[in-house]
């Protein structure tokens, strides 16, 4: 194990002038790209581990969806043509003279999260499904099987992951407001509220500002004021959820795009801007640890999608995020933590090129003196690499 333990050389980001953090909401178009990547590839793992007993190669990363046409009214709107998706990728089609269902576990997976994720969209009637998924290449499929026979798995692809902890207050406001705000008890008790929803956050010194932008849903809003007295209702609801994380000084806006007197405002069919106004793609939201930070260590790689045992992509950015959580965790000197890790294709998983650790200790206490216990955490974690799938697949691990 070639790991490098060094002190962080930044200052602690806490104590910095400013900060942003970004993220986007359950059903921002790039999210459910995400998620339905994700969906496709742990239905995948399921057939494949029911009824062959191991996972087979696939890594289904790239999906696309291309909005619809909505014409959104106070009162209830209509869908004009549905947005479409595209699940693209590579999957084993066939093993051992069995077919695999690919497509209909790619139609089905994605209605199915679709439906359990929106209260209002319809996945039959708002949406098409497209699955373009093809067999994978000879030279990463034989890769795969060597793995398989040998029980030790090899990495498919040379690249990089990173991980941080803790997260910072910012962090951790961004986060909660919009999961708060996208959770089955607000839908139940507010339905205007949609799924679509980003939150930006800055923090200047100690003041922290949240612009939140909220898709409503149109058959639960009566006119132009009725909106008003909703957003500015909403607005209530997430400034408390921002000040139960941090007491600090915090403003926070809603649909600053807004134009009342006019009679515009972010008002859907559906609760999602894929209904007509943007568009979605795997890969260009939230991280593995799902923030947007451009002020910490991230990498370009999309996590979901792919496959559990030899992607390295998946694999290395969520162990360094829980390698950096457990060494905050289990060593009380170490404040923050950076971890990155690069594979090499075709060398085992467990076994990266390299690893480097970037600690920042509290009171200027000395790395070198807690060396053997970072090793220890260092090693633990990897060799938890093998058996991570079975946490993906059960859906334990933020991924988007």
């Amino acid at each position: 194990m070639d790991l490098i333990v060094r002190p962080l050389a930044t200052l602690p980001l806490e104590s910095s002038e400013v900060e942003i953090v970004e993220r986007k909401g359950l059903g921002h178009p790039d999210t459910i790209c995400d998620a339905l990547a994700e969906q496709l590839s742990v239905s995948l793992c399921h057939f494949y581990q029911e009824r062959f007993g191991l996972l087979l190669h696939h890594n289904v990363d790239k999906v696309l969806l291309w909005g619809g046409i909505a014409r959104p009214a106070f009162g209830g709107g209509k869908i004009l043509a549905p947005s479409e998706i595209f699940l693209a990728g590579r999957a084993t089609q066939e093993f051992k003279g069995v077919r695999v269902p690919v497509q209909e576990l790619a139609i089905e997976s994605s209605r199915n999260w679709l439906r359990d994720n929106f209260h209002v969209l319809d996945p039959e009637k708002h949406v098409k499904i497209h699955c373009l998924v093809r067999p994978g290449s000879v030279d990463l499929t034989e890769l795969y099987a060597r793995a398989a026979e040998t029980n030790i798995w090899l990495a498919n692809d040379t690249s990089c992951g990173v991980g941080f902890a803790p997260l910072s207050h910012l962090e951790r406001v961004v986060a909660r407001v919009e999961k708060y705000l996208n959770s089955p008890k607000i839908k139940e008790s507010y339905p205007e509220i949609g799924e679509d929803i980003k939150v930006m956050g800055i923090r200047r010194g100690e003041k922290i500002c949240l612009t939140v932008a909220c898709a409503f849903v149109d058959r639960f809003v009566n006119d132009i004021d009725d909106y008003g007295a909703k957003k500015a209702h909403l607005q209530k609801i997430a400034l408390q959820v921002a000040q139960e994380v941090i007491n600090k000084s915090i403003t926070l806006e809603i649909n600053t795009g807004d134009d009342v007197k006019r009679g515009n405002c972010y008002l859907t069919v559906t609760g999602t801007s894929a209904e007509a106004g943007d568009d979605g793609q795997v890969g260009r939201g939230n991280r593995a640890n799902g923030l947007i930070t451009p002020y910490r260590p991230m990498t370009l790689e999309a996590a979901a999608g792919k496959n559990p045992v030899t992607h390295v992509g998946k694999l290395y950015n969520v162990v360094a995020n829980l390698m950096a959580e457990a060494l905050v965790e289990e060593i009380d000197e170490v404040t923050t933590a950076y971890c990155y890790l690069v594979s090499q294709i075709g060398q085992p998983v467990a076994r990266p090129q390299i690893i480097d650790v970037q600690l920042q200790m509290s009171e200027n206490q000395p790395i070198e003196q807690f060396q053997g216990r970072i090793e220890e955490i260092v090693r633990d974690r990897l060799l938890q690499i093998n058996t991570l799938w079975q946490r993906l697949i059960e859906r334990k691990l933020t991924l988007y």
